[in-house]
């Protein structure tokens, strides 16, 4: 295991991003990018950002905080564009687009537009919200493998949280908070095991809310624990607990499933596609829900403040230096590849995945996101707590 880098290759590393950004954006004119091959950088891109095109719309947010002469707020403007379309949609994954990719925008700058693009997927994620099964259901447009169903969940719904409790606080508006606070209750009550593992999904009964069974769209097994389901968890207990210090149940959910995955995590740091995957130690890595987690120590560690939470925020730089050093291009000094690429990106091995989420070695662009926002907080260019 190594030790942690230092600060200044931390800012070597946001320069390399800083320089994917620029060639992202520009080679990227049209839709939002999603993955990109990891020998060439070519990106697969998507019409309107599917769930994840915010991600690109927050790095270039991310990007003017860190270099505004390269990247003027019009880039990001024109990026959030491209996904307006997805603000009303029916699909509890557009939390994620609309905090990362508007919200974001007004957190950092006051921007008004921003305010006013996430502000209406948030009222369209309360309109969701379904008091028979007390949650917000994955709904009729969410991007999963196989139908959803009406009553449908999954951890990765927690994805709504961040942006309602962003809603909430811009608005003052109790009732949303009150759903906020449903969901997340509900929502880990039925998908964090005993053990703190995290199962991904869930099917409900649409009378009476209880669980009919348990599942996965896109780990193993039925009984494997994800990555991604692990770490989504971690991401959106610790932003609660980061946005919501009074509420001490976020805390100790938090800590919980941060702390499964402390660990099981291989003593590299960089998590297998699926912890029970029997083809361990040949199977993918997920360098994405790696710099989920990254991000999710960073949020808890600023909730916890130093006293409690030195622990994680060491974890975060440990885990941030084995991705720079690792997986993030170049790799060596003979690597032509363009800078900045985060390789070993895992969408899914599940043949039933959608194929534009077919890729198993990639660049995902969520998890340069998060990379990136990591990187942005460690080189003290975003204050710890803020995003």
């Amino acid at each position: 295991m190594g030790e942690n880098m230092s600060t200044s290759n931390f800012i070597v590393a946001r320069e390399c991003m800083l320089a994917r950004i620029a060639q992202t954006r520009d080679a990227v004119t049209v839709g939002l990018p999603h993955w990109a091959s990891t020998e060439d950088g070519k990106w697969t891109s998507t019409p309107d950002g599917d769930w994840t095109g915010g991600a690109f719309v927050g790095e270039l947010w991310l990007a003017h905080l860190a270099d505004p002469g390269r990247f003027p707020l019009s880039d990001a403007h024109a990026a959030l564009a491209r996904m307006l379309p997805r603000a009303q949609r029916r699909t509890a994954f557009k939390g994620f687009g609309f905090y990362h990719g508007a919200a974001l925008g007004n957190i950092l700058f006051a921007d008004e537009a921003a305010r006013d693009a996430a502000l209406t997927a948030a009222r369209s994620l309360e309109q969701m919200f379904d008091p028979k099964l007390g949650l917000i259901p994955l709904g009729q447009d969410a991007e999963e493998a196989s139908a959803v169903g009406s009553a449908e969940s999954s951890i990765d719904s927690l994805q709504a949280t961040g942006l309602l409790y962003w809603a909430a606080d811009q608005l003052r508006d109790s009732r949303m908070e009150e759903i906020a606070n449903a969901h997340m209750r509900k929502v880990l009550e039925i998908h964090v095991r005993p053990d703190n593992s995290v199962i991904q999904s869930s099917t409900l009964d649409p009378q009476t809310g209880k669980v009919r069974r348990t599942h996965t769209h896109k780990g193993y097994s039925d009984v494997s624990t994800w990555g991604r389901a692990q770490a989504w968890a971690m991401l959106y207990t610790a932003h609660a607990a980061m946005v919501r210090p009074e509420e001490p149940l976020w805390r100790e959910f938090a800590a919980r499933v941060l702390d499964w995955w402390i660990d099981h995590v291989p003593t590299d740091l960089v998590a297998y596609w699926d912890f029970d995957d029997p083809a361990i130690p040949s199977a993918s890595r997920d360098t994405a829900a790696t710099a989920i987690a990254a991000a999710a120590c960073l949020r808890l560690a600023s909730a916890l403040r130093p006293s409690g939470g030195a622990k994680y925020r060491d974890f975060a730089e440990r885990t941030v230096t084995q991705l720079v050093s690792g997986y993030l291009t170049p790799i060596g000094s003979g690597d032509q590849r363009p800078p900045g690429i985060l390789t070993g990106g895992c969408f899914t091995r599940k043949a039933v995945a959608r194929d534009i989420d077919a890729a198993q070695d990639a660049e995902l662009i969520f998890g340069s996101y998060f990379l990136f926002e990591s990187l942005m907080i460690l080189t003290g260019l975003v204050t710890a707590g803020r995003i």
